[in-house]
């Protein structure tokens, strides 16, 4: 019988389960990473920020290295193409703003960051991935602080990149390197191929950590027991449903999942959610932030399209409870919506690159332009 990882080991860290919280743009700030913590333990990254923003100072980057008290582990997702801003940028977090974990991200398949070698496109040029990769572990090694690597396949079927990438993180040294297992070109489409995650577990002796359709607690246990990963990744699976977390953690417990929740426990969630919004960005702020989630929250449950599109408007948290209670508590979850595709999804794109790209493996220096902000991978 197949025994589940109980935890996984990142340099000095120790995440257990071993879970980790894909960064999402303008979704996994300080109020949602708490959110799911509350369900159950594991490692919640921040939101991606971009190496020139931390070494340049940028308001905006700075401010969404916001935690919560009850952060335990200071976890960042990094984005960079500039060897020297990487390190630098590793260098700042460690010492000045007290972070645990570094992770670097080359997953993004956007075309204006593909188009200019950024994002999933970086990792066809073997020696700049080495660069960044050996100068951010080199930076953070005297703080003890472990830096991992998220990737996808590659850029698409004909130009695989992953067992590369592996091969070189393992390398530089880093402590662990994440595989979403699908190629730029795929986008959020399609099925991942998980087939990839097994093969990378058998070529690197760093841990592998799973990512790509987990909708539900039973499909992080189907992927660690078919491709012998040390853990998983969850971003979209979680949106609008952050009990996915309480569930994982009750999974590699070897402990049966908990049953699903009415919309009345939905209410609660919700509420929560906005509170702790409004903790961090002020009511008013907080209350607007919190109303892209309602969609996901609401997804499948009858409630009528007159309280969606008055919860789509909703500015305070004293509105918020009037409109919550005009739900209906009883409402069991929608069995329909249990294992389907959260979130962005469409269709396969092709994948924008800068003239010449695929010809040649190795590259001094990108075009600075393509650090973008943006989240993906």
């Amino acid at each position: 019988m197949y025994v589940l990882p109980s935890s996984l080991k990142l340099g000095n860290l120790a995440v257990s389960p071993p879970v980790v919280l894909a960064p999402m743009a303008g979704v996994t700030n300080a109020a949602f990473r708490r959110l799911c913590s509350e369900q159950g333990a594991g490692l919640y990254v921040c939101e991606m920020i971009t190496s020139r923003g931390i070494v340049e100072g940028d308001r905006t980057s700075l401010q969404m290295l916001h935690f919560d008290p009850t952060e335990r582990v200071r976890s960042v997702q990094l984005y960079g193409v500039d060897p020297t801003y990487v390190g630098k940028a590793v260098e700042i977090l460690c010492a000045e703003h007290g972070i645990d974990h570094v992770d670097l991200n080359f997953g993004c398949p956007v075309p204006k960051v593909t188009r200019k070698g950024g994002g999933a496109a970086l990792p066809w040029k073997r020696d700049l991935l080495a660069d960044i990769l050996d100068r951010a572990a080199r930076a953070a090694e005297p703080y003890g602080v472990p830096v991992t690597m998220k990737t996808r396949m590659g850029i698409d079927e004909q130009h695989l990149t992953y067992l590369d990438a592996g091969r070189i993180a393992e390398q530089a040294g880093c402590a662990a390197i994440a595989l979403h297992a699908r190629t730029a070109q795929q986008h959020y489409s399609g099925a991942a191929a998980w087939s990839a995650i097994a093969a990378l577990v058998e070529q690197v002796s760093i841990p592998v950590l799973g990512n790509g359709d987990i909708w539900e607690a039973a499909d992080a246990v189907r992927l660690v027991e078919q491709t012998g990963c040390a853990g998983v990744v969850v971003g979209r699976g979680c949106l609008g449903r952050p009990w996915l977390f309480r569930d994982l953690a009750a999974a590699f417990a070897g402990d049966r999942v908990l049953a699903l929740p009415s919309l009345g426990e939905v209410a609660v969630v919700m509420r929560r959610h906005a509170e702790l919004l409004s903790e961090q960005f002020g009511e008013l702020k907080g209350c607007t932030e919190f109303r892209k989630h309602i969609a996901w929250y609401l997804k499948g449950f009858a409630a009528g399209s007159a309280v969606r599109r008055q919860l789509g408007l909703v500015s305070s948290l004293r509105a918020l409870d009037e409109l919550l209670a005009d739900l209906d508590p009883t409402e069991p979850y929608p069995q329909a919506e249990l294992g389907s595709p959260r979130g962005r999804q469409g269709s396969p794109k092709r994948v924008v690159l800068p003239e010449g790209w695929l010809t040649d493996r190795t590259t001094g220096r990108i075009d600075p332009g393509a650090e973008l902000a943006l989240s993906g991978g």
